[in-house]
């Protein structure tokens, strides 16, 4: 269950609003009547604001992560389980607590810490008037429709979650723009968690330091690529003359967060930037930007305002610097929390978990104080019929719209994603029952979080102890859906021993033998080994470190499979139906010494992980064998 970038999807059930700290500054007194005024208008717009949750079958219904908030309700049928929808998921549990965020200015004023909310509105306002970010107040053109805005709050808290910062933010209502007219091009590149997990390895085997600096409103850095205007908010002066406020508008001259563009334009203001210094990059990783000089390298690793940078001290503090020089930064010192990661440095090594996420998802499930399991799925027998993750059957009914079984699917796919990949198989098998959950396998999301009950300080640990070097292994699981007669897809990548990429996936072919389904995960396997060895010598060659050219090891445990890969497709009675896709690409590299793949006894094949359920001793061992461990026992 990997994940790379992905263009972004529009969504009707949620809307994610980016938001970027901003440090409080001293109150000005001209700001007072705008708030003021904020506050009465947002007032009159609350009905405009309803959202229709009607659905034509009842059965259908579950309610959502913040249902007690917005009294939203999820289709089973209807919704996109993927990784957007996880990363949703996670953000309403991260962000969750007894006392919710205000949602418009005058619930802030009525607040007993209505005084830090205020200085956060006053340093937003004061920010959108150092950047110019508005323009004059104009007749509203012909043809021309205003987007609307609205404020957004939120605590920012730290790994330990505790308040560190109030953040205010005017947004622009951006779905109302008019793909076309009012933006071209949205798609926005990002640093995804392999790229990340790399470069902590990285830092790690090489003895580099990672520092985390933030940028501050970094979207009203953006310059925008067309003519946009919005609606005048309150406290504006307005011309002198008869005309009603509603033939106004004010034109944008940078980006605003909530545009569709506003990513975009910021990502483009910043490579912009650091271009000029030399810094480069590849489009095999956008995001990654890169600096080699005489004395060391540094590498600038950018997830939206975030930036992640490692390198020799000197470059790092030259890095920093420039930055500095052109846009408003926070300085946070080494990473310690970043994407919801935390990061615990050792004198081995570095752990990344996800220990505080981990326990808020139990406790908002209401599993904090079950009893502890030591695997993360019951086993399963050979009979179809009692098979406790078989599809719903005519005797059996839907779970009730009470049981949020679509947001238990996307809190734990977010954990499977980021460090937590010994539940990558549990958690894709059960994401299948989706649109029809039975209570068999409510129950078997409840021995999930049974499992993490018990290992809830576990992560992966990269210790310098190891040799960096990437290693894969591929897996299938003969008939894993015997009731669709599917097979499963699972491999691992290991850098220096520690897992860096996995998935965990249903094929969408039906395999007709076990060599069938291995030959489809050798080449989805070997799809994911050739990227990673994009990546990784992109970075290693770009920073001036020595770059493996030695053929990736790829291990498989079909002997007929490795066969066929390295000696050439073999047609025959048994394998002449198989497309000669899943042979050839594989066998290119093998041929071009990009991959070695090379046999190993079933017993060893840790991607076992990823295809089927484990007796405990065997899932502790390959756990172990891809760089899990607890934090307690470091």
């Amino acid at each position: 269950m990997g994940s790379k970038d992905k263009n972004p999807r529009k969504r009707k059930e949620t809307e994610k609003v980016n938001m970027i700290e901003s440090d409080p500054e001293k109150t000005l007194d001209n700001n007072k009547s705008m708030i003021e005024n904020c506050a009465l208008e947002e007032a009159q717009n609350d009905d405009n604001e309803i959202i229709n949750n009607e659905a034509d079958n009842k059965n259908d219904l579950e309610i959502s992560i913040n249902y007690v908030n917005t009294g939203n309700l999820w289709s089973r049928k209807g919704m996109n389980i993927d990784e957007i929808f996880s990363f949703s998921i996670a953000c309403e549990i991260i962000n969750e607590n007894d006392d919710p965020e205000p949602k418009t200015v005058n619930e802030c004023q009525n607040r007993h810490d209505w005084k830090n909310w205020k200085d956060a509105i006053n340093t937003e306002l004061n920010s959108l008037k150092n950047r110019k970010v508005f323009g004059p107040i104009v007749d509203i053109p012909e043809g021309v429709k205003p987007v609307g805005y609205k404020w957004v709050f939120v605590r920012k808290r730290n790994e330990k979650n505790e308040i560190v910062r109030y953040k205010a933010r005017l947004v622009a209502q951006g779905f109302s723009q008019r793909p076309g007219i009012d933006y071209e091009v949205t798609y926005s590149p990002v640093m995804d968690a392999i790229t990340f997990r790399y470069l902590i390895g990285l830092s790690v085997f090489n003895k580099l330091d990672m520092y985390l600096m933030d940028v501050v409103t970094a979207y009203l850095y953006g310059s925008l690529d067309s003519n946009i205007y919005m609606k005048i908010p309150e406290g504006f002066k307005m011309p002198e003359n008869s005309k009603p406020r509603e033939t106004y508008a004010i034109k944008l001259q940078r980006s605003l967060y909530g545009l569709k563009q506003s990513g975009r334009m910021w990502y483009n203001r910043l490579s912009e930037y650091l271009f000029k210094e030399g810094y480069v990059n590849n489009p095999i990783c956008p995001c990654v930007f890169i600096r080699k000089t005489i004395s060391g390298f540094v590498i600038i690793a950018v997830y939206v305002d975030d930036l992640n940078i490692i390198g020799t001290n000197k470059e790092i503090k030259e890095a920093r610097d420039y930055l500095k020089k052109e846009f408003e930064m926070k300085d946070l010192g080494k990473t310690k929390f970043c994407l919801g990661l935390q990061i615990e440095y050792t004198k081995n090594g570095i752990l990344v978990h996800q220990s505080n996420y981990t326990e808020r998802v139990l406790k908002r499930f209401n599993m904090d104080k079950a009893n502890p399991l030591s695997t993360p799925m019951m086993g399963r027998t050979l009979n179809v019929e009692k098979d406790p993750f078989r599809p719903k059957e005519e005797n059996e009914t839907d779970l009730g719209s009470e049981v949020p079984y679509l947001s238990a699917i996307g809190a734990l796919m977010y954990l499977a994603n980021c460090t937590r990949p010994d539940i990558a198989f549990a958690v894709n098998l059960l994401a299948r029952f989706s649109s029809c959950p039975t209570k068999r396998h409510w129950k078997g999301i409840k021995h999930i979080f049974r499992y993490l009950r018990g290992t809830s300080d576990f992560g992966l640990f990269y210790s310098n102890n190891t040799k960096p070097v990437l290693l894969g292994y591929a897996d299938a699981g003969y008939l894993s859906d015997p009731h669709n007669a599917k097979s499963q897809t699972g491999y691992v990548f290991t850098y220096g021993d520690t897992a860096i990429s996995w998935r965990s996936q249903k094929q969408t072919l039906v395999a007709t033998s076990s060599n069938h389904a291995e030959v489809i995960a050798l080449h989805e396997a070997s799809k994911e080994c050739r990227w990673l060895r994009s990546v990784t010598q992109h970075i290693q060659g770009t920073s001036g470190l020595s770059t493996d050219k030695n053929p990736t090891i790829l291990y498989e445990d079909n002997a007929a499979c490795v066969t066929q890969m390295k000696e050439g497709y073999i047609k025959s009675d048994r394998t002449k139906h198989i497309p000669p896709k899943f042979f050839s690409f594989t066998q290119e590299l093998e041929r071009n010494k990009e991959v070695d793949i090379q046999y190993i006894r079933s017993s060893e094949n840790v991607a076992d992980l990823f295809t089927k359920a484990l007796s405990t001793s065997v899932f502790k061992k390959h756990v172990r064998s891809i760089g899990m461990r607890h934090l307690r026992d470091l």
